[in-house]
């Protein structure tokens, strides 16, 4: 099992280890899209890049980066990943909209 925090909207879930960082956020009820993403976006299939998310602490807790990853993210910092391409394998801090 896995704590996943979602810092900047003060809420904690557990995942257990491997799951999908995109789909724990929407389980749980938490936004991780910008506005017109909402309607936009992929729906995880990694093509978008609109569910990017910033990594706070535990990036060595995840999945290694995909290629739509390296590709999407490329102009991105090095703790941003796309929450749809992302495994979790134990603790994470995420800041959702960064």
């Amino acid at each position: 099992m896995s704590n996943i925090k979602f810092v900047n909207v003060n809420k904690e879930v557990v995942a257990s280890t491997g799951a999908n960082l995109r789909q724990k956020a929407i389980e749980n009820g938490i936004d991780i899209y910008k506005m017109w993403a909402k309607m936009t976006n992929c729906s995880g299939c990694g093509q978008c890049g609109t569910c990017a998310v910033e990594i706070v602490e535990g990036m060595e807790n995840l999945s290694p980066l995909t290629a739509a990853e390296k590709s999407l993210l490329k102009k991105k910092p090095d703790n941003f990943r796309l929450a749809c391409q992302t495994l979790v394998n134990g603790p994470v801090s995420v800041i959702v909209k960064p």
